[in-house]
């Protein structure tokens, strides 16, 4: 469904003296097979919305090759469009319009005729669940009712590949709920191809079938979450003990497990552990055999975040609220 190769995009920033060249994406390849939800993540500045505008034929590329349904997306722009879904993270609504009016008038743009485009609309409508809302204006809805508008209009003209940028940035806890059921299914239920950027690493997490993580315009991970997760250096591992003298003997015994980043803090020890689920019962039965009582024990797996910040050296999280960078805002392509 999409391939590209040596994908590349360089803008040009400042005037004069401060004028200088900025490749927000370098040399990126991507391979994503019919079918698949692919989450695409990273910080802002990472390359990740030029990216997707590349692939949605809103920025031409300065280098490199990509075809989107089989069309090239520098000489076939044209075809890629209309083959694609594309949701915005800035929505495409008018606030003012009637809900019914834009779906409908957004699949006569794409070729259909009004009835057809209406019969559409009003079942997707019924799926995503904005029954009685197809005549009142977005300004009047929600949140998560303007976003499902939003995933109506890109649907409306039945594409197998669909484009969701941001798609719950801004939403509640509940309202983002409900918009991974209704993303999820536009595979299970449509078997549509989904392109997926976000912010969220549960959301990637929980709807990905595979994660690319883009940072400083280059791909530096793709994989399925869990071998993500599994590249991480073990499960951490926290021990609470009733008092200290046990502490320094566990840390000890962890430590020829072969754990890692093993630290003592009171009547406490933590370590990365591979492999705990088969490691932790022998080790516990040692402690408990040495009259050692022990209090409390957590194992946490490894998270996207941890995956991130192995990768990078920096936290995910860290990286967005530290950044103000928006990709491409005030650049010009070189």
């Amino acid at each position: 469904m999409i391939h590209a190769r040596g994908l590349a995009a360089t803008f040009v920033t400042g005037k004069g003296k401060n004028r200088r060249e900025v490749r927000a994406v370098d040399g990126v390849d991507l391979d994503i097979a019919e079918g698949e939800v692919v989450g695409f993540l990273g910080p802002n500045g990472a390359g990740k919305t030029t990216t997707l505008r590349m692939l949605t034929t809103l920025l031409r590329p300065t280098a490199g090759t990509a075809t989107v349904n089989g069309f090239d997306v520098a000489t076939q722009s044209v075809q890629v469009r209309r083959s694609i879904g594309y949701v915005s993270q800035a929505g495409s609504t008018f606030s003012q319009a009637l809900a019914g009016d834009e779906v409908t008038d957004h699949g006569q743009l794409y070729g259909m005729n009004r009835r057809d485009a209406v019969r559409r609309g009003k079942e997707l409508f019924d799926q995503l669940q904005l029954e009685g809302l197809w005549d009142r204006m977005p300004k009047n809805m929600s949140g998560g009712q303007r976003r499902r508008l939003d995933i109506a209009m890109g649907l409306i003209h039945d594409p197998t590949l669909v484009f969701l940028d941001e798609p719950t940035t801004g939403l509640d806890p509940q309202a983002r709920a409900n918009l991974w059921e209704h993303i999820a299914k536009l595979r299970t239920d449509r078997g549509a191809t989904v392109f997926l950027t976000t912010h969220y690493l549960d959301e990637a997490d929980a709807l990905s079938d595979r994660i690319m993580i883009i940072d400083n315009g280059t791909i530096v991970a793709a994989d399925t979450p869990e071998n993500l997760k599994s590249q991480v250096s073990g499960d951490l591992l926290h021990l609470e003990f009733a008092a200290a003298e046990p502490v320094s003997r566990a840390a000890a015994q962890l430590e020829s497990l072969g754990a890692t980043e093993v630290s003592v803090d009171g009547f406490g020890v933590r370590a990365r552990l591979r492999g705990s689920a088969k490691v932790v019962p022998g080790l516990l039965r040692e402690l408990e055999a040495g009259g050692n009582t022990l209090e409390e024990i957590e194992i946490k797996r490894p998270t996207l975040d941890d995956v991130f910040l192995t990768l990078t050296g920096r936290s995910l999280r860290d990286a967005e609220a530290g950044s103000d960078d928006k990709e491409g805002s005030d650049e010009i392509p070189a």
